[in-house]
């Protein structure tokens, strides 16, 4: 087989492959990023597999593909992702702070506030994840969504209020440009006055 046709997606090796094995695998990257594109995930997952089991395809750093491969749209399919980068963050530790975003990020898209709170605060005390502003800035709107009030009650929960605005000046003092922070910031310092009855929905 000829390796002097060009390919597609050049991720996986940036030596040009001299041997037959080597121009198949990169033949097969190619088929598994077309049917992602396409959206043509039965076919995806095939080559996947396939790549997989490459010795020469470290598939851990891959594992963005992982996950998106295990979207279906169905319950089913976000219970494999949860589990499928809580995997990862004990297997890959090169990447548990990209990891983690994505994993309270899903969390939150699907109403597991405690959950994501939980996972929140077992890594934001530490390193590096202490420095990251992204983290504290979903650790600020979580805490803020679970400040509302429940009913019959109509005042705000004042700890979880400076939870919040605490995550919220920890994100604009590591990234001073973020108007989301900023934005929320001013908006807990008007849910501090003892009158305000404002329902925060941002989250919905």
């Amino acid at each position: 087989m000829s390796s002097d046709h060009p390919f597609l997606f050049a991720s996986l090796d940036s030596h040009k492959p001299l041997t037959t094995r080597k121009v198949h695998i990169r033949r097969l990257y190619d088929v598994l990023q077309l049917a992602i594109h396409r959206n043509d995930l039965t076919r995806a997952n095939r080559a996947w597999c396939i790549l997989a089991r490459c010795k020469e395809i470290h598939w851990m750093t891959l594992w963005t593909i992982g996950l998106h491969l295990l979207s279906t749209g169905v319950e089913e399919g976000d219970i494999k992702q949860l589990g499928y980068l809580r995997t990862m963050m004990l297997r890959h530790q090169e990447d548990r702070e990209c990891i983690l975003k994505e994993l309270v990020l899903r969390l939150i898209m699907l109403g597991k506030y405690r959950e994501a709170q939980d996972e929140l605060e077992l890594y934001l005390p530490s390193f590096p994840y202490s420095d990251n502003p992204v983290l504290h800035l979903y650790a600020g709107l979580i805490s803020l969504y679970m400040a509302q009030p429940t009913p019959p009650s109509t005042t705000f929960n004042s700890i979880l209020l400076r939870e919040a605005q605490s995550h919220f000046e920890h994100t604009t003092m590591l990234d001073p440009d973020n108007v989301v922070a900023g934005a929320f910031l001013d908006k807990v310092s008007t849910l501090h006055h003892p009158t305000s009855l404002q329902l925060i929905t941002y989250l919905h």
